[in-house]
Parts: structure tokens; C-alpha cells; sequence
């Protein structure tokens, strides 16, 4: 199998939805609590970007294995597209989930039990989105899982791994009781400042199942625009978008981000461009990209100018 059936397989163009989250956390972490271990952003990158290629993987095979008695569904999978084997997709997704726990289990003995909860959580969120007897992904609750795990989970942990000493959640065990604290204004924060990205990606997913309704309806995938039509879908998926930008006001309001993070409501135009184009044709192959490219406009925005505050104050302090 070449590299570029892997990367088809495993469509890495796609993992621009995790690594954006991971990559705002960290800048959080930085601007906010002046803290970074560099391990530790290495050895969760490594996990991060394995696991998400395995669940990946794990749906392109199960959409395999499904569409095998449906010549049209089986000739659009990726599997049979790419000319990849069975057994050698098998090896790639355990191979891939071998890789991300051994690198989860790196980063729990790095920090603390916070890293392995939130780590099992988020594993066995990732396998039940894909597999089981209704997994996630055929069901209406797939754009609350992506958006919560891919741009909140994610986004927590990226930013948490720098910061776990800093009691903002603790886990203590000790003569048979079990003390759980948690800072919720921190935890809050951590969160508004998620809310785009929680947005962007929850959208990404209602683009790809607006797009597939008709097909997913004869692979029995019931996604969220089959149950509301697709004008109350077109609406949603405005309306997330108009929820970041509100959420980027507030952050700058109560002194959370920069004054600077409010340049990235100028992105406003292209986006609503792009909104009004898709709208007019969502059709895969054409505009679901203006999706991915409205999440890496506004995100990338918003880490370029978090980053120029983080240096700037750190210059100003120096």
C-alpha cells in the first residue's frame, strides 16, 4: 500500500480538526498560565494525531463492511477506491490504536489521573462514534460528540497537560476517600474560549451529513438532518457560526483573550460568503471543503493573533 492510499485512508486532511484545538490550548496554556513542557506537547501530539487517524480508519472500514452487498456505497469507499486489503486496513487501525495508548499512557505517568481519565473517556468516546451496534456517527448526536470531544476534550487536555500541577482539577485518594476538586472559573474559561472551535467542528459534521443524506439514508445512517430537513439544518449551521463570533466578543469583554482576538470577527465576510455558497449547493465534491476552510480561517486567525499577544506581552514584561 503506498503512503497516498494511507493518507486517503485515514484522510489526513481532515485532522486539521484536532490539531487546531490542540494547538489553541497550548497558546492558551502559554498567554494565560505562562506555561508550556515541551514533552508533554510532543508525546500528546503523537497520540492525538494516531488516534484520531485510527477512528478514522475505523469508520472507513465499518462504511466497508456495510456497503459490501451495495455495489454503489461499496465502489465510493475508500477501501476498495484506494485498492487497500482488508487485513491491511485491520493492521493499520491497531496498529494506530497501539501507537495512541502507548503515547496516552507516556503522557499519564508525565502528569497525573486527570490526563488517564479524561484519556479513557475520550477513547471509548472515539470507538463508540464509529463502532457498535449504533455507533454515534449514524445516529443525531454526531455533531454534539465532535464538536464537545474534538473542540472542547481536546482543547482542555492540550491546555490541562502544562498546567496539571496547578490544582485546577486534582483527583486524591487517601485512606479510602476519594477528593475531587475543581477550579470552575478556570475550567469555564477553558471552555468560552473552546466555543468556536466546539462550533466550527460540530459544523464540519453537519456539512459532511447534509451533503451524504441521501446516501447515508441507504447505508440506515439516520444523521441529525434527517431528522430536522435540511432549511432547519442550513439554519443551525449559520447559527453556530454567529455563536463563536459571540463567544469571541464575550472572551475579550471579560478579559480572557487579548483585545486583539476581536480582528478575528473580521472573518466574518469570507465566512458568510461561503455559508451563502454552500447553501446554494451543498454537494460533496464541491462546497462541503468551505466547511473545513471556514474552520481553519477563523481558527488560524485566532491563533496567530493570540500568539502576537503572547509575544508581545512577553516583550513588554521582559
Amino acid at each position: 500500500m503506498s503512503l497516498t492510499s494511507f493518507f486517503k485512508f485515514v484522510e489526513i486532511q481532515t485532522k486539521l480538526a484536532s490539531i487546531i484545538p490542540f494547538i489553541l490550548g497550548t497558546l492558551f496554556s502559554l498567554y494565560r498560565y505562562k506555561s508550556f513542557i515541551v514533552k508533554n506537547f510532543i508525546i500528546m501530539g503523537i497520540s492525538l494525531l494516531a488516534f484520531d487517524m485510527a477512528t478514522t480508519a475505523i469508520n472507513n472500514y465499518i462504511d466497508y463492511k456495510k456497503a459490501l452487498n451495495n455495489d454503489n456505497c461499496k465502489s465510493k469507499n475508500r477501501i476498495v477506491k484506494y485498492g487497500i486489503k482488508e487485513s491491511t486496513a485491520i493492521a493499520i487501525i491497531f496498529t494506530l490504536l497501539l501507537i495512541a495508548i502507548f503515547f496516552g499512557v507516556l503522557l499519564t505517568l508525565n502528569t497525573n489521573l486527570v490526563v488517564l481519565l479524561i484519556g479513557i473517556i475520550s477513547f471509548l468516546a472515539g470507538i463508540l462514534y464509529t463502532y457498535g451496534p449504533i455507533p454515534i456517527s449514524r445516529m443525531p448526536l454526531g455533531e454534539i460528540f465532535s464538536g464537545l470531544f474534538m473542540g472542547f476534550i481536546i482543547l482542555f487536555l492540550s491546555c490541562y497537560i502544562h498546567i496539571f500541577d496547578k490544582n485546577i482539577i486534582s483527583i486524591i485518594y487517601n485512606n479510602n476517600i476519594l477528593n475531587i476538586s475543581i477550579n470552575l472559573v478556570e475550567v469555564l474559561y477553558i471552555f468560552l474560549i473552546s466555543i468556536p472551535t466546539i462550533s466550527c467542528i460540530a459544523n464540519i459534521m453537519l456539512a459532511n451529513n447534509i451533503c451524504d443524506l441521501k446516501e447515508d439514508i441507504i447505508n440506515n445512517r439516520y444523521t441529525l438532518p434527517y431528522f430536522l430537513g435540511k432549511k432547519t439544518s442550513f439554519n443551525l449551521f449559520r447559527t453556530l457560526y454567529y455563536i463563536a463570533y459571540l463567544d469571541i466578543i464575550i472572551l475579550v469583554i471579560l478579559k480572557i483573550t487579548p483585545f486583539v482576538t476581536l480582528l478575528v470577527i473580521l472573518t466574518i465576510i469570507p465566512i458568510s460568503k461561503n455559508i451563502n455558497s454552500f447553501y446554494q449547493n451543498p454537494v460533496k465534491s464541491k462546497t462541503f471543503i468551505l466547511s473545513i476552510k471556514n474552520f481553519a480561517l477563523m481558527s488560524i486567525t485566532n491563533i496567530i493573533l493570540l500568539l502576537l499577544a503572547f509575544v508581545f506581552n512577553g516583550k513588554n514584561e521582559g
